[in-house]
């Protein structure tokens, strides 16, 4: 298995981005949040590779000022990456 808390671990985005994330995963609920960002079903893996892909993308979107660019989605998919780290290391 790929080291997804290193991999979370290394990302460096603007602290404001992350603060958010980290507020929003008080809120969030596997079996409504996920399936708004993910095709399902998905093992732990595949989800947190599936997230970390579309991450990037965002992440890649947002340097660009690129105008299809959306913040909220940002939010959401680090929202859920960090609230999957537990799961994928449980293996549930």
């Amino acid at each position: 298995m790929s080291d997804f808390r290193t991999l979370l671990a290394d990302l460096r985005r603007p602290r404001l981005l992350m603060h958010a994330a980290r507020f929003g995963v008080a809120d969030y609920r596997r079996d409504r949040d996920l399936k708004r960002l993910i095709s399902l079903p998905a093992s732990p893996e595949a989800t947190m590779r599936q997230l970390l892909t579309q991450e990037d993308k965002l992440e890649q979107n947002r340097q660009r000022g690129d105008a299809a660019y959306s913040i909220t989605r940002h939010i959401e998919v680090l929202i859920a990456l960090l609230a999957e780290i537990p799961v994928v290391l449980r293996g549930a």
